[in-house]
């Protein structure tokens, strides 16, 4: 079976001085170690990430798409290249820049690395002018992350991006960055990432479907939530009890949450067979496309093997997604 993986991270390579340029104590940069094969993502002079060569070499994740009998793998910036704290026009340059450092990533193989863009999304208009730019330029879609700030999903200025994306056959992947923790709470064993990534975007889901988001949305946009949807086939049960015990959780929403799953997607980053289960369930598989977060250590090291070898999965099934729905989504 053909495998397309959806959810894949690279990170080109900016210098010291480009990131300083943008913000000079905090803006992203790449530290490459001697040798070339490791390095680090830093934060101003604080090293933020352990990395590896596959995340700023094109060539080294092709062989790594070889290996592992990836066909096509798209691409989307590492959350930490957001800047949505930022002034939009400033962002709105580093974002243009970064989405060429994109572009030049696949030109190691146009065919086989498909680039999502990354835009100011603190600025609606900034953010559709970038999107229809990449788009133009050879984009498949964009990423962006669950939340700019206190605005959450359910922001009538995201809303508003959400719904530009849908009418201009956008593609987009929400990635769950920048989670709450409190001082003194989930500052081991990377709690920020087993549980706050997870929680962000079970409730960047939720916002959409209890603010009653899906009903101002054009039933063209693709919309589709990374790392299995989070928390949120798990949880979608108390969400619809809530909804239909609370008139508080209702207020906005004139459906329960269940009735607009067919509105987005998610990837099948879940790691887990049972879970994978419950994922299908909940959402179809029609509605999960295959995602491995890598190359990444927390993303899946056999991409696709939790699908092809579920025990209760149809051909038809991992058929899907595998490849089938990821080819109507981003319209390959």
């Amino acid at each position: 079976m053909r495998k397309i993986d959806i959810h894949s991270h690279f990170f080109p390579r900016i210098s010291a001085a480009e990131a300083a340029a943008l913000e000079p104590t905090k803006a992203p940069w790449l530290q490459i170690e001697n040798g070339g094969e490791r390095g680090h993502i830093m934060k101003g002079e604080d090293k933020f990430r352990p990395v590896h060569k596959a995340l700023w070499d094109a060539d080294h994740r092709l062989a790594f798409m070889d290996a592992q009998a990836i066909d096509i793998q798209v691409v989307c910036a590492t959350p930490i290249m957001f800047a949505y704290a930022l002034a939009a026009d400033k962002v709105a340059d580093w974002a243009r820049r970064m989405n060429e450092h994109a572009l030049i990533f696949a030109q190691a193989n146009p065919k086989r690395l498909k680039m999502l863009a990354q835009v100011p999304l603190q600025d609606t208009d900034l953010a559709c002018t970038i999107a229809s730019e990449a788009m133009h330029n050879g984009h498949i879609g964009v990423q962006i992350g669950n939340h700019v700030g206190a605005r959450d999903l359910d922001d009538q200025e995201i809303i508003r991006f959400l719904s530009f994306c849908g009418t201009h056959n956008i593609p987009v992947l929400v990635h769950p960055w920048d989670m709450l923790s409190e001082p003194g709470r989930m500052q081991k064993w990377m709690l920020p990432w087993l549980t706050g990534m997870p929680a962000e975007t079970q409730l960047s889901i939720l916002s959409l479907l209890l603010s009653g988001a899906f009903e101002q949305l054009p039933k063209t946009l693709k919309l589709v939530f990374a790392h299995g949807g989070g928390s949120f086939a798990f949880l979608l049960g108390r969400a619809e009890n809530a909804w239909h015990q609370r008139d508080l959780v209702r207020q906005d929403s004139p459906h329960p949450p269940s009735y607009y799953l067919d509105r987005f997607y998610v990837d099948s980053a879940v790691f887990d067979a049972r879970a994978l289960t419950l994922l299908c369930e909940v959402m179809s598989s029609d509605h999960v496309m295959l995602g491995s977060d890598q190359p990444f250590p927390l993303g899946e090291q056999q991409v696709g093997d939790l699908v092809s070898t579920h025990a209760h999965l149809s051909p038809a099934d991992k058929e899907k997604i595998l490849a089938h729905n990821a080819v109507a989504f981003f319209n390959l």
